[in-house]
């Protein structure tokens, strides 16, 4: 009989699932596993400076490789500091485990030290919570883990890890699980020919992509099937990089600050065809762009949580199948509308075309946003990763970037501030040589600044472009909107952001105006190593069109 104790069984089958990198914050309640960890030359432990860092890094890694992103925190502060990255995965429907080390056994409702009951504590944040309390069952567990992960709507699992069950000896097994994979789901022949029959018939169709469970064959499978079917294409919130922007059935991005003409080509439509897009609040433009609850146009909505379906909209044709078969079987399907009218395509390009051209009117201040962005997006590679947070620097970015390669935007669609940086970690971690840039604001940076660290010792190049108009500019434009010229709480006093990503290892620079910024980028890029650019920009300048007057005189 072999014996071994429960972290090195716990890395043995994590290993055995392919796992390659852990994220994490290291912590007394789970030093055995980091002794474990010492012994599986083929587990990168990264260390992050903060718990939230690094679970936002591991659903970045869920998204780039449609892997499972493994996150490890100790108990207490470690677990709640880590919750916002588990938010981020379930709302964003990323698969992940964050596994927390816990109390011993024998301490459990003493409220002992930094002691918590997972279960309870993220009930509603995650697909499954449980606690390995036998080291014999860890197996059983982790195997569980990755499969409700992966399976119908990919999202997060938490696992707690009584510390005195991780060095408790146990029998080695003879035969680990194999590794998992998402359970597949698909229509029948009967939604199939419903689904055809009601395509064919529609005069204006347009289709909504989105949510979790993508692949790169997905993204080629759907194009080809708008193709093949003269369909107009639009993206979900922060999905854009599921569809080329380039092609001429792209129509837009169906998310908060919606072209208008989108906006009125989707009511137009007669049918919408909706693929793997939740249709949340984002989506829907706050449930204004769809009729509730019973559509004006016929919906067909395909989702891989039966859940979902009829949520909020009851659809005609309702399919529960997991989102990357079903992109496969419509792209595989011969084409179903015959006589189409190709300006309804046509001309939703041409509006995405328009509304991406930077807009005549210049914004206050030295530094036009806009034209950065276009200089930004001639200068880079179809390949480069663009990530973002939250704030009103990401409307400049979602609406004059073109995303063309395959899980190039990496953002959050919960709208989390801070993701853009540890996500940017995690790319440049995950491929060293693919161009991976990050978009902050000055609020949004300094949620997750301290993870430039972790870029610099793990020597990945990240490059980063901070926007500093001084205050927390989305909130501000809200403030202006409902109570103009009172202004409470949205301003910020800021460091000097290139000095301190100097500090933590890195090169930086400062631009105030415009024509400043193409050789600060060209030497950013060029630098073999972390790097990153301050904008200055006008704080007044709060849209790509409009000004805080323009939202204090409602026009």
């Amino acid at each position: 009989m072999t014996l071994t104790t429960g972290a090195s069984l716990l890395v043995d089958c994590l290993v055995e699932q392919g796992a390659s990198t852990i994220f994490g914050v290291p912590g007394e309640s789970y030093l055995a596993v980091l002794d474990a960890i010492h012994d599986a030359p083929s587990l990168r432990y990264v260390n992050a400076r903060q718990e939230g860092g690094a679970s936002m890094m591991a659903d970045a890694w869920a998204k780039l490789t449609g892997e499972v992103g493994l996150c490890m925190v100790t108990r207490g502060p470690g677990a709640t500091n880590a919750s916002s990255g588990v938010h981020v995965a379930f709302q964003d429907s990323s698969p992940m485990i964050l596994l927390i080390g816990q109390v011993a056994s024998d301490q459990i409702e003493r409220e002992a030290f930094q002691e918590i009951d997972y279960r309870r504590m993220y009930g509603q944040l995650a697909k499954w919570v449980a606690q390995i309390d036998e080291p014999e069952r860890i197996p059983e567990y982790i195997a569980r883990a990755y499969r409700t992960a992966l399976s119908g709507r990919p999202g997060p699992v938490v696992l707690a890890l009584p510390e005195d069950m991780l060095v408790k000896q146990v029998e080695k097994p003879a035969r680990l699980p194999t590794r998992a994979k998402a359970a597949d789901s698909a229509p029948s022949p009967e939604a199939m020919d419903e689904l055809k029959q009601r395509l064919s018939q529609a005069e204006r169709p347009f289709m909504i992509v989105g949510g979790g469970g993508w692949s790169q064959a997905a993204k080629d499978a759907v194009t080809r099937f708008a193709e093949r079917n003269d369909l107009p294409v639009g993206v979900s919130f922060r999905c854009q990089d599921y569809f080329p922007n380039t092609h001429p059935n792209f129509a837009g991005h169906v998310g908060i600050g919606i072209d208008p003409a989108l906006a009125a080509r989707i009511k137009q439509s007669d049918l919408l065809l909706v693929l793997g897009a939740r249709l949340g609040e984002m989506t829907t433009s706050g449930y204004s762009l769809i009729e509730t609850p019973v559509p004006s146009q016929q919906l067909i909505h395909i989702h891989a949580d039966p859940e979902e379906l009829g949520r909020v909209y009851q659809p005609d044709l309702a399919i529960a199948a997991r989102h990357e078969t079903m992109a496969l079987l419509l792209g595989a399907l011969e084409p179903v509308r015959k006589a189409t009218d190709p300006a309804w395509v046509s001309g939703a390009h041409a509006g995405y075309e328009a509304f991406s051209t930077i807009p005549e009117r210049k914004l206050p201040g030295d530094v036009q946003l806009a034209e950065i962005m276009q200089y930004i997006d001639a200068n880079t590679p179809d390949n480069t990763v663009y990530t973002n947070g939250a704030g009103n620097y990401a409307i400049w970015l979602h609406r004059f970037i073109k995303y063309r390669g395959w899980r190039t935007q990496l953002a959050s669609t919960c709208g989390s501030m801070g993701y853009g940086m540890p996500a940017v970690a995690a790319a440049a971690i995950q491929d060293p040589n693919r161009p991976a840039i990050c978009f902050a604001g000055d609020g949004c940076f300094q949620m997750t600044c301290q993870e430039f660290a972790t870029a610099a010792q793990e020597g990945a190049p990240i490059k980063v472009i901070v926007v500093n108009n001084s205050m927390y500019g989305t909130i501000r434009m809200h403030q202006e909107r409902e109570y103009p010229t009172r202004v409470s709480g949205t301003a910020l006093s800021n460091p000097d952001f290139a000095a301190m990503a100097r500090a933590m290892g890195g090169h930086a620079e400062k631009v105030v105006k415009t024509e400043e910024f193409p050789a600060a980028f060209e030497r950013m890029m060029g630098h073999d190593g972390p790097a990153l650019i301050e904008v200055i920009t006008d704080p007044r300048a709060l849209t790509p069109v409009k000004t805080i007057d323009d939202f204090r005189n409602k026009s």
